[in-house]
């Protein structure tokens, strides 16, 4: 086998393919597929993965490998067809798949050098630069102004050439550790012979003598209060030998997590869990669907299930949405299975989540507990997969390769032959149609734990309040409910759907909004700073003091932001302890954490937040919801925005109540007789799902219809409009008359970074040969891109329509 079939770290659809590389003898024995390697590439040297070897090609003259950057395959041979598929699925490319599997410090970055090719002197402004050296680094070259025009031109004639090396940023951490390197007998000698003033190394060879083994520098050092110059004569004498030892970088390392057990379940919990237990016995692929209400105990599902698993010496994947993965969560899993579980999710350093991930790599945990990309983890022996609140559109992918985590999860499920559990209170309507079906099997949990009971819900009409006279953004219902609460010493949650301090800067003279100069988007007030800012490109500009347009002084904030809500609170409940959580509170690491653990600490009443605090949050204490302003998803062009409303407003709800004492929910609403709205304050997900779905069969919607959007982008609108328009116009002509398409029209946010977008919609039930067909689309338009920065973006199933 000295042929490796290599794709190659270049995104393009010439390069989307398998290239053929020769292995160099040394190296013959050693590449198995699924490493990454060092490939000559053109002019450049760029990374690959091997995805297979034979003993043979169909072409004459290879190229060989360069070199290898890893000792044992990265990627598992599931994982490497799991690729293929993600590929052929969502239209990307290979690399892109590949690339989306691997924690980000094993992604290759690339380093340019120049190479000095004569001994002839270089054109005067090159030569200084190189100053007799033969290589020089491109950012230095460029740091040093250096002239590209004449770089260029030494190029073509042959005096420098550009190199390309690739490095790869892994590293792995260690700790420098000490050991006897001589008979105790020899040691206790030396300690009789040191002189007398030598008290700190007498210390330091007595300590290691009685420590049964090599022993960290650092905490040597500390434990005797003394530094490394009493320790080096030791070093130097031979006494003591000093080497490096590779560590894990343990996030999690300071919580030493109460050990729990499994709880006994309810009749409901027994009767869900009997069939996954069968699945996971007879070895045989089923996907389930968990309906279970907030606080019903899904968690205690999941947990006995993965025990069944680990009893079997199996692997589990648990996924839970990036603002679930609280310190509560992971607190849970750590706690009954100890260090068996590894955790990936955002807020990890790179380092982190490489050391995480070679834990999984390596065999030591079983478990896998973390956001979306978690379901890549390398295990070979999978027993099951969960997805809890597998309603959460952060389990789709928004950019190359735009997977959804369900779909592949469900692939890995039939590969492994292991059952597949999708946990939600609210799911999404496609797949508990997919459950009334039969395709899905459903398990119900109705009732909470310990019977408690759900929390009432009281919808406050903010049109009655303004009618009543009452201008604060807090309804009369709910400021005596936070008063009252507040007498009792009980805990209170406020959601708003909103980041920043107000939603947009408007003047009430001429109705100037002020407005992103690159994006089509209002820019939003951020109080602290008072500066606008646009939350799409990161552009900025100071707060102006009158409209730019027609030079008011009547230049006005509208909409509510999480300060100006904390700001009213604190006026209107003076004696109120808040602690707000949102993007900007959050930002530092470990703040989410601090912040939730002094509200379960009751360092504070009110808990004042937007989405982040809407899942899975259990607090005894909380017994009091407000939910700010309920409709602002409603107004979305989003056809799945009554479905998001009525989620939200379920999850948030499940917030209060769930222990001994009794919830209660006041959610602020100008659209109280909205179906979602109305049926979420009574829990009845039955009669929203019915009211919904005929909604969706009437205008052919998912799941009756499945969607595709083709989104094209230029920074010249006309250009946009046209391109849009032919690649309309081919669909017609070769996809069935039963399947509608939609467009061209403008994206909802018609202008991004300057850039117009224009978008195309697909709504079809049987187009077998579609992805075929939106290939060959972009293979006409190829030129275009590659010469015109044209983007042309396909999402096969999309939930951004924006």
């Amino acid at each position: 086998m000295n042929i490796a079939k290599v794709v190659v770290d270049v995104p393009s659809s010439q390069t989307n393919r398998l290239f053929d590389y020769k292995v160099p003898a040394h190296l013959r024995d050693m590449i198995k597929p699924g490493m990454r390697v060092i490939v000559p590439f053109g002019p450049r040297k760029i990374m690959g993965y091997v995805l297979r070897l034979a003993s043979d090609s169909q072409f004459d003259k290879l190229k060989y490998i360069t070199d290898t950057m890893d000792v044992t395959p990265v990627l598992t041979g599931e994982l490497l067809e799991l690729g293929k598929w993600i590929s052929e699925q969502t239209l990307s490319y290979y690399i892109s798949a590949y690339q989306a599997m691997l924690p980000q410090v094993l992604k290759a970055k690339y380093k340019k050098e120049l190479h000095r090719l004569t001994e002839e002197e270089l054109p005067e402004n090159l030569e200084k630069l190189f100053a007799g050296r033969d290589f020089l680094a491109y950012e230095e070259f460029i740091e040093r102004k250096g002239n590209l025009g004449l770089l260029q031109k030494a190029i073509q004639e042959g005096l420098i050439e550009v190199n390309y090396l690739v490095k790869s940023r892994e590293t792995k951490k260690t700790e420098t550790m000490l050991s006897i390197s001589k008979e105790p007998i020899l040691i206790e000698q030396a300690i009789a012979e040191l002189p007398k003033q030598a008290v700190r190394q007498k210390e330091l060879l007595s300590q290691m003598l009685e420590m049964d083994g090599p022993v960290s520098q650092k905490e040597l050092l500390s434990r005797l209060h003394t530094t490394r110059s009493s320790l080096k004569p030791l070093i130097d004498r031979g006494l003591i030998t000093e080497f490096k030892q590779e560590i894990y970088r343990n996030p999690y390392q300071d919580e030493n997590y109460p050990r729990t057990t499994a709880l006994p379940l309810t009749d409901q919990q027994e009767a869900a869990i009997k069939p996954v237990h069968k699945s996971i016995e007879e070895n045989e692929h089923e996907v389930f669907l968990l309906h279970g209400v907030t606080g019903s105990g899904k968690t205690e599902v999941y947990l006995q299930s993965i025990q069944s698993v680990i009893d079997k010496g199996q692997e589990a994947i648990v996924l839970v949405p990036e603002i679930a993965l609280t310190p509560q969560m992971v607190q849970r899993f750590k706690g009954r299975f100890g260090s068996k579980v590894a955790v990936l999710h955002s807020a990890l350093s790179a380092g982190e989540k490489f050391d995480e991930w070679r834990k999984i790599q390596r065999k030591e945990v079983q478990v896998v507990v973390g956001a979306r990309s978690a379901i890549f983890a390398p295990f070979e022996n999978l027993g099951i997969i969960i997805i809890d609140e597998e309603h959460e559109t952060s389990y789709k992918q928004e950019d190359h390769p735009r997977y959804h985590a369900r779909d592949v999860a469900i692939h890995r499920g039939k590969y492994h032959a292991c059952p597949v559990i999708l946990g939600s209170a609210t799911p999404m309507l496609e797949t508990y149609a997919r459950a009334q079906k039969g395709v899905y099997r459903l398990l119900t949990l109705s009732k909470r734990m310990n019977n408690a009971t759900m929390p009432v819900v009281h919808l406050a009409d903010m049109r009655e309040e303004l009618h009543a006279g009452n201008r604060s953004m807090f309804s009369r219902q709910l400021k005596e409910a936070i008063e009252e609460r507040l007498a009792k010493k009980e805990q209170i949650v406020l959601f708003l759907n909103r980041r920043g301090y107000s939603t947009f800067v408007m003047c009430r003279d001429c109705g100037h909004v002020m407005e992103c100069p690159h994006c089509d988007i209002a820019l939003t007030y951020h109080r602290n700073s008072e500066r606008l800012k646009c939350h799409y490109c990161s552009y900025e500009e100071r707060m102006p003091n009158k409209c730019p347009e027609c030079e008011s002084k009547t230049i006005r904030y509208f909409g509510t932001g999480t300060q100006k809500v904390e700001e009213s609170l604190t006026k209107l409940i003076p004696q109120a302890r808040i602690i707000r959580m949102d993007v900007d509170t959050t930002r530092k690491k470990g703040s989410h954490e601090k912040l939730l653990n002094q509200f379960a600490n009751k360092e504070a009443d009110i808990l004042l937040g937007t989405q982040m605090i809407a899942k899975g949050l259990d607090f005894a204490n909380v017994t009091l919801v407000g939910v700010l302003a309920a409709d602002s998803l409603l107004h979305l062009p989003d056809f799945r925005a009554a479905e998001k409303t009525f989620q939200l407003l379920t999850q948030v709800s499940g917030r209060a109540g769930r222990h001994s004492l009794p919830g209660e929910v006041v959610i602020q609403t100008y659209t109280p007789e909205h179906y979602s709205v109305e049926m979420a304050s009574q829990y009845d997900y039955e009669n929203f799902y019915r009211k919904e779905m005929g909604m969706r069969r009437s205008f052919h919607y998912p799941p009756y219809y499945y969607l595709s959007l083709i989104t094209v982008s230029h920074s010249n609108q006309v250009k946009v409009m046209e391109v849009t328009k032919k690649i309309v116009q081919f669909l017609n002509n070769k996809l069935s008359a039963q399947t509608t398409i939609l467009g061209p029209t403008p994206s909802p946010l018609t202008r991004i970074k300057d850039r117009y977008r224009f978008q195309c919609m697909i709504k079809y039930k049987n187009e077998p040969d579609l992805r075929k067909t939106i290939r060959k689309m972009l293979t006409i338009f190829e030129e275009d891109t590659k010469q015109n920065d044209l983007l042309i973006s396909v999402d096969m199933q999309p939930y951004q329509l924006m």
